[in-house]
Formats: structure tokens, C-alpha cells, sequence
């Protein structure tokens, strides 16, 4: 079974904020290292936080991190919280192809929730530190070869 596009950022947006401990994680961060756009990633922490898995903290100094422990957050229970919020497309269907449906997905979210997103946090490399600064570099000046041996050349005596 595959989980939709939304689902898998949800969890890996959790992965990265188990990551962080209890530091507060910026959204722009988190989209420009998952590869998520900021808007898209704005629409599933809003989705997150409803669900209870993660707090949001408005302002400059705001971002968002896991509202409890990463190790009690089952991963079925987060596609159940998502996926839910897409049940709404699929009520056009048949009942009975729905009750099928339904079966495969309990039975697909009651294997995914033996796994916490801390099992998947410390299977993943850890991220590397978002507050370490990177070391400054200067930029060098190349010099022409020419002026080095025209130097060389004055200062003999």
C-alpha cells in the first residue's frame, strides 16, 4: 500500500523534528531541508498540530516542535490522523468496495503502528546541527604568475 504525498511529509516532517530534541524548528528550515515547499509544509504542521503530534509557536522567534515524546507517536497513528482528513474523496465510492477498502487500511495502520517516529528518527543519519555556524571562509585573490616573478626579480641585489 502507498501513502499519499501528504502523508509521507507529515512523518518525515516529524522524523526531523524528533531529530531537534525540544528546539524549537523553524518551518523554512524544515522545507528547505525536506525538499518541501514552505506553503505545503505550512498546510501539514497546521494538520499536525490539530492531530496533536506537534506544537506551533507563532512570531520571530516561533517554530514548531513535538508535542510529546517521539517515542509515543506511532506511525499508524499519523496516517490515520492524515489520511482521514482525505476521506472525504473517496465517498463516491461503492459501499462494499469501500468496506474492503477500509479493512486493508486498518490492517496496513495496525503494522505501521509497531513503529514510533523515534525508531524511524534513529534509523535515519542524523541531521546536521541547524544553530551550528559554519566556519567563515575568505575569499582569496589569485595573482597573476607574471607579477609574482616580476617581483621576484626586483627584490635580488
Amino acid at each position: 500500500m502507498r501513502l499519499n504525498k501528504t502523508t509521507n511529509h507529515a512523518i518525515r516532517i516529524l522524523v526531523d523534528c524528533a531529530q531537534s530534541g525540544d528546539e524549537l524548528v523553524k518551518v523554512a528550515e524544515i522545507s528547505e531541508r525536506l525538499d518541501i515547499t514552505q506553503q505545503n509544509t505550512f498546510k501539514i504542521v497546521h494538520l499536525l498540530s490539530r492531530g496533536g503530534f506537534v506544537k506551533a509557536v507563532r512570531g520571530r522567534h516561533g517554530g514548531v516542535k513535538l508535542a510529546r515524546p517521539a517515542s509515543e507517536i506511532r506511525v499508524g497513528e499519523v496516517v490515520g490522523v492524515i489520511e482521514a482528513s482525505n476521506l472525504d474523496a473517496r465517498s463516491d465510492e461503492k459501499q462494499s468496495a469501500q468496506a474492503i477498502f477500509d479493512d486493508a487500511l486498518d490492517a496496513f495502520i495496525s503494522v505501521l503502528n509497531q513503529h514510533t517516529i523515534a525508531d524511524m528518527a534513529s534509523a535515519q543519519a542524523p541531521r546536521p546541527n541547524a544553530s551550528a555556524k559554519k566556519p567563515r571562509t575568505r575569499a582569496v585573490r589569485s595573482i597573476p604568475e607574471a607579477s609574482i616573478r616580476s617581483a621576484k626579480g626586483s627584490a635580488r641585489c
